[in-house]
């Protein structure tokens, strides 16, 4: 934890920069399980580096998955999962993955439209829910800032749920977020990035810092 806000580095793909991201104090690390992501990482590839990564606790990022795959998935080690899914989606298929793993492991990630709140009947299924830039084609990764507003409304009328904020955030903006959203948890990805899937250390670095500066006001 960084000066009370936890910070998830997202879209690793190599162990020198999970190394890094631990260095840097993080709290999690996210691998990319959906392979449509120009992050992804196999499940088999992710085996063969889980000896070697940093003790830190790691979030296997997905898209809609089975229930078994979120099984195969902790069997691979993880201890989080951060579903993306359609706001739409039955309720159903949201409280298999509930039942898999158990709503203290699980965080949910719906694509929100503009008009849309989370609803209410998925607050007692998760531990956390992320918030993450709303595209109609796309399940994350947008590199856009998404609605810091909305963000904030959702975090002061549920207080006991944990509020993940995501979308665009970089060493230039993360600390006008944190002000905005009063976020006490935080999921990087692209804004540290020199491509997708390769982290730029010294954006990181400098996310970091900024998270200190902007804790510490």
């Amino acid at each position: 934890m960084i000066d009370g806000i936890q910070v998830k580095v997202c879209g690793l793909t190599s162990l020198v920069d999970a190394a890094f991201a631990d260095a840097c104090g993080v709290d999690y690390l996210g691998f990319v399980l959906y392979p449509k992501s120009p992050r992804y990482v196999p499940i088999a590839r992710y085996r063969a580096m889980a000896g070697l990564l940093p003790a830190r606790d790691k979030v296997a990022v997905t898209v809609e998955p089975t229930p078994g795959a979120l099984l195969a998935m902790r069997e691979a080690g993880f201890k989080h999962f951060q579903v993306h899914f359609r706001h739409d989606l039955p309720l159903s298929r949201i409280e298999a993955w509930t039942h898999a793993v158990g709503a203290e492991a699980l965080w949910l990630a719906p694509r929100l439209p503009p008009e849309a709140d989370v609803p209410a009947s998925l607050l007692g299924l998760s531990r956390g829910i992320l918030l993450d830039t709303f595209d109609p084609t796309l399940f994350g990764g947008t590199g856009r800032t998404g609605d810091w507003t909305k963000f904030r409304r959702h975090r002061q009328r549920q207080p006991g749920k944990t509020w993940i904020l995501s979308g665009g955030l970089n060493p230039e903006n993360v600390g006008e977020a944190l002000a905005k959203t009063k976020a006490r948890f935080l999921d990087v990805n692209s804004g540290v990035e020199s491509a997708p899937g390769v982290k730029d250390h010294a954006k990181l670095k400098a996310f970091i810092a900024a998270v200190r500066k902007a804790a510490g006001r």
